[in-house]
This record gives C-alpha cells, structure tokens and sequence, in this order.
C-alpha cells in the first residue's frame, strides 16, 4: 500500500515566499492627509497586533469605511490589487495595533492656576498613540466641552470619556450627586476615600444608573474589601490593597500626618512590606471573584524610586511645557510635588515596594483579574503620553508578556469601560482606532515612543521606531506632525515666558 508523506515545509515556504514578495512591492501610499476622514481608506499589507492577547498575524489587508473597520483579510499582494482605491496606507514592514486606551488621565488647562492648553495634553497622547482616555476628576464642564469636540471633530484629541468625583458629607447627598452626573451625560464615576455608609450608597446608585466606578482608595475606614463587595468597577493605583491585607494599621511614627504629602508619600513606599502574603492572596482572590479590574498605574509613582532619573527624563527638553515644568517644581502646596529631602532610604523602600506590588498584579492577572493601563499624568515629573508608554515597560517588568501588555492597553481597558464590543481591537465592525508603527513593539515597547529609539546603523547613530499614522475615529494623523505642533506650542511658551 503506497504511503502519502506529508510535508510541513511546503506551506511554510509558501507563506515565506508571499511574505517577502509583499515586502518587495514598491510603496504605494497614495491620497492619505493629515487631518481627513476617508469614506473608505485600505491599510495594505501590515502586520497586525491585535488587543486579545494573541501572537501577531500579516501581513494583512485592514479596509476603514469612515469611522469603522469594513474588513480584516489577508493581503492581496497583487501588484493591481488595489489600482482602483484612491486612498492608501502602505504597511509594508510596519505594524498595526488598536489605538491604545488610557484608563486614568486628569485634563488639564491649568496647573497650579497658571494656563495650560488643552491641545497640548491632547496631541501628546495622540502622539503616544491613546485615541481614547478616562477621565477621572477634571472639572466636569471643562471635560465635557472637550468630549463633545473631540466627538464633532472639531479638536485633534482622542476620543474621552468623563467620570466626575462623586461625594457628599451624608448617604442620600452622595446619590444625589450620582443622579446629577448622569444627567449631565457621564460615563462612569470617581470616587475618593469615604465614609462606608455613604461610598455603599454612591456605588448603589451608580450601578442602579449604569455608570462605572473607578475608585482611587485612601487611608479610610474603607479599604478594598468593601470596595468588592459594594461593586467598584476599578480600582485605582493600588491603595485599599495592601491595607486590607495588613495586621492592624501600618506602622507609621506618632508624627506621621496624613494631609502632609511628604509623609504620604514616603510612608506609603514603605506599605507592601507589611501586608501579609497569605491574607493579601485571599484579597485578590476577592477581587477576582467580585469582578474588580486594577489600574495599577506604575508610572505614577516611578520618581519615588529614582528622583534624580525623573527630573532629567530626555522628552523634557523639548516638550515639556514651562507651565508643568513650574508645577513640578517641588512645594507643599501642590498635589504630587512632595519631593524635597527625598533620600536614598526612600529609593531604597520604593524599590522594595514595586517589587511586591508588581507581583501583586501579577498573581492578581494569573488568578483571572483584568489588568489595565493609565497614567495620571501631570504630577511627579510624569508628562501625558510619554509616562503612559513608561506604564507599558512596567507591566512587562512586573512579568506581562508584551502580547499581554498590549491587551491590558486595549482590550482589557476597553473592557473595563463596558467598551469591549466598539473598542480594543483590530476586528471589523470596530470603531477605527488604530496606531501603525514601523518597528515591532513586541520586540521592543520602546519603539511605540515618539521619540524613537537610537541605534547604530552602518557605525552611525540612527533613531528607530516612533508611531507614523494615529487613527482616531477614522480621522488619519501624520504622528511626526502632531509632535512638532508640540513643540511648537511648547517653544512659543518658553519664548512667552522671556519676554
């Protein structure tokens, strides 16, 4: 009887060969601006990097009609193929990913009273490639006016979504200002350390009006168990986690003072020690269980484990703008600005401190939890955008795969915004928010930087990397463009300021 030998090579040589003849072909670009919305736009022969945590595929052909994806197909590698379109990206050698979501951003017009523009924090993040932020905490008729020109598309900004604070000094004032936020049009809500009996009567009352709750826990009476069991949607940073885990209150000295931020500050680097292992399994195991996400945002604190590092970042000398330059500066009278007499004991906790609460999240993620990305940015020498792609190198110090980093930045912060059927994905029917990148960010997240990554080339420097095209609710950004309208803007303030 004859025998039938198959053979895997044949298949793999052809895929091989169809690789490399599309990355033959002539670029061919063509009828793509600034600025502009396509009624129908072809994003020809990329590799994709899609938000749900599995392997990039390509090359690939992705059809935008308007402000959605038509279709995600093989490349038709065809010379001809697409002779007859007017508008075309050619991705040949460059990657495409869903734009990336930032679940914690302040919008800021000012810091510390002295103006700011919204379109610079606006065109960092575009830059950064984030086509959709939470806001959590601006000034809601400022973020709302910014969210209804963001969806008009009379600003260049990502697409927002606001969450205002919820409060109250009694149970029934803090339904009262969950009832005003929905009819104002919020998405979700923010919530502070409170009493229990009203936080339990805030999150009753949002629930009941489908709104989302992020919750930025203090050193309250509450801590992430009643967060759990009242119905958070999200926890932010990381505080309520290791309390509850604690064996009594932490150990702070009889001088230490809440509402100083020095002591807040340097005393919360000194806070996942004292958790204990066994109980703080048991908590995440609740976490998980009553279907909180976190939002570790890593970012946020990084300057407490290396000052002098973040105080000389390399972006600063061209886009920080001289207004966050001056709030920065260290002073008691500022949110987050709490850096004077920061020693090396300090470092040396905030180091330990990250090590444990990375693995937090990490067993946290391994036990089924959905991790997402934020910033929050504009404190602690952290600037929009750039501080949010320092949140992607820390999930995957924390051990997230780059595959799963890119997730928590799309898919899973798209899901923890009850986003997950519009958003996150490079799937058809989606909205068409999509970055493209011309080196592999798998290889390297550092490549998703504006500023590129510096290499040698033929014995010479080179800069690599850096996002080309932002997609934002169809509307095609030249990303280049964006960051020299930064520094632009950026520039002229510092000339203002001379005089």
């Amino acid at each position: 009887m004859k025998k039938h030998v198959f053979s895997f090579a044949a298949p793999v040589l052809l895929i091989s060969a169809l690789a490399a003849a599309a990355q033959a072909r002539p670029a061919e670009s063509r009828g793509v601006e600034h600025g502009r919305r396509y009624d129908r736009l072809v994003i020809r022969n990329v590799l994709v990097i899609d938000g749900k945590g599995t392997p990039m595929r390509g090359p690939m052909d992705v059809v935008v009609e308007s402000n959605r994806i038509a279709a995600v197909r093989g490349a038709d590698i065809r010379p001809d193929a697409y002779k007859t379109e007017t508008h075309v990206i050619d991705g040949t050698g460059m990657y495409l990913l869903p734009g990336l979501i930032n679940s914690h951003i302040h919008l800021h017009d000012e810091r510390a009273g002295i103006p700011q523009p919204f379109e610079y924090e606006h065109k960092i993040y575009l830059s950064c490639g984030v086509t959709t932020v939470r806001d959590v905490g601006t000034d809601p008729k400022k973020a709302f006016a910014e969210k209804r020109k963001s969806q008009d598309g009379t600003i260049v900004a990502p697409r927002i979504f606001v969450y205002p604070v919820a409060g109250g000094r009694t149970p029934d004032e803090g339904r009262k200002a969950v009832r005003a936020i929905k009819e104002q049009g919020g998405d979700g809500v923010k919530i502070f350390g409170l009493d229990r009996d009203i936080m339990e009567a805030i999150v009753d009352e949002a629930t009941k009006l489908g709104l989302k709750v992020a919750h930025h826990i203090g050193v309250e009476e509450t801590d992430i168990r009643d967060a759990a069991a009242f119905g958070v949607d999200t926890i932010e940073h990381w505080y309520g986690i290791p309390d509850a885990a604690l064996k009594g209150s932490q150990s702070f000295p009889p001088s230490y003072n809440y509402n100083n931020e020095s002591d807040r500050f340097r005393w919360a680097g000194r806070l996942w020690r004292e958790a204990d292992p066994a109980k703080l399994d048991a908590v995440l195991e609740d976490m998980v269980k009553k279907g909180v996400g976190w939002i570790p945002t890593f970012s946020t604190y990084e300057a407490c484990r290396d000052m002098t590092r973040a105080r000389n970042l390399p972006w600063f000398r061209e886009y920080l703008h001289p207004t966050l330059e001056d709030y920065f500066e260290p002073s008691p009278a500022r949110h987050g600005a709490f850096s004077w007499g920061w020693s090396t004991e300090d470092e040396i906790a905030w180091k330990e401190n990250y090590r444990i609460w990375m693995k937090a999240v990490r067993d946290f993620a391994d036990k089924g939890g959905i991790v997402g990305a934020g910033d929050d940015a504009g404190f602690i020498y952290t600037l929009y955008g750039f501080t949010y792609l320092s949140e992607l190198e820390l999930l995957q110090e924390a051990g997230f795969h780059p595959i799963d980093v890119i997730q928590c930045a799309t898919g899973n912060n798209a899901k923890l915004m009850g986003l997950e059927k519009e958003l996150g994905r490079v799937r058809q029917g989606f909205l068409a928010d999509l970055i493209l990148v011309d080196e592999n960010p798998l290889a390297n997240l550092k490549y998703l930087y504006p500023t590129g990554v510096l290499d040698i080339k033929d014995g010479k420097p080179v800069v690599r990397g850096g996002i080309k095209w932002t997609i934002k609710d169809g509307i095609v950004y030249d990303t280049p463009r964006l960051m020299q309208d930064v520094k632009d803007m950026v520039r002229a303030a510092r000339a203002a300021r001379k005089g």
